[in-house]
C-alpha cells in the first residue's frame, strides 16, 4: 500500500455505493462482509443486468451477474473471461497484480470495470472473439506475458483492469 494509504472500510465503500449514481442499487453490510446489487447497461440498446457484489474487508470483491442468466446467451458456449463459469464470477483485474487495492473505491473502479465486461461480453456473443484484452484465467505465463506487453499504455482499462 502506498505511505498515506489507508484501507476504505466496508462502511466507507457502503457509503460510496449508495452516493454514487453510477452504483445506484442496494446493500447490506453485516459481520465484516458487504453485499451490493444493482442493475447495470453497457449501452443504450443493450439488455439490462442484476449484478451483484460481494467483499469482506482487506480482500478484492468478487462480481457476479444474476441475471440474465449468461450461460443461456451463452447459447451453450464456454464463458469467456470468467474465474468460474457457476455462477460466473467476473474476472476484471489480475489478483496478485495490486491493480485493485483496498484504498480504492468500488464505486469507481469495480463498478465501471463491470459495465466495460459486459459490453464485450455482448460483443463477444455475436463475434466469438473476446475483445476485452487483459489475461485470461488458466493462461499459460508465456501467452501472458506476450499479452501484457502489447497492451497500449493510454488506456487505463487495458492495463488488466479486466484480467
Amino acid at each position: 500500500m502506498k505511505p498515506g494509504r489507508r484501507s476504505l472500510t466496508l462502511a466507507q465503500q457502503y457509503v460510496n455505493l449508495r452516493g454514487n449514481p453510477v452504483s445506484a442499487g442496494s446493500g447490506n453490510l453485516r459481520r465484516g462482509h458487504l453485499t451490493w446489487r444493482h442493475e447495470a447497461s453497457p449501452s443504450p440498446l443493450s439488455r439490462v443486468y442484476g449484478v451483484r457484489i460481494e467483499v469482506d474487508q482487506q480482500l478484492s470483491p468478487d462480481v457476479f451477474v444474476e441475471t440474465p442468466d449468461l450461460s443461456v446467451l451463452a447459447g451453450g458456449r464456454k464463458l469467456p473471461h470468467v474465474y468460474q463459469q457457476r455462477p460466473p464470477r467476473l474476472c476484471l483485474f489480475l489478483p496478485g497484480t495490486s491493480e485493485f487495492r483496498p484504498w480504492m473505491r468500488i464505486d469507481q473502479t469495480i463498478m465501471p470495470w463491470t459495465v466495460l465486461w459486459l459490453f464485450y461480453f455482448e460483443e463477444w456473443l455475436g463475434s466469438d472473439e473476446w475483445k476485452g484484452g487483459g489475461v485470461h484465467p488458466g493462461e499459460s505465463e508465456d501467452r501472458r506475458r506476450g499479452r501484457r506487453e502489447a497492451v497500449p499504455d493510454g488506456d487505463p482499462y487495458s492495463r488488466g483492469a479486466l484480467a
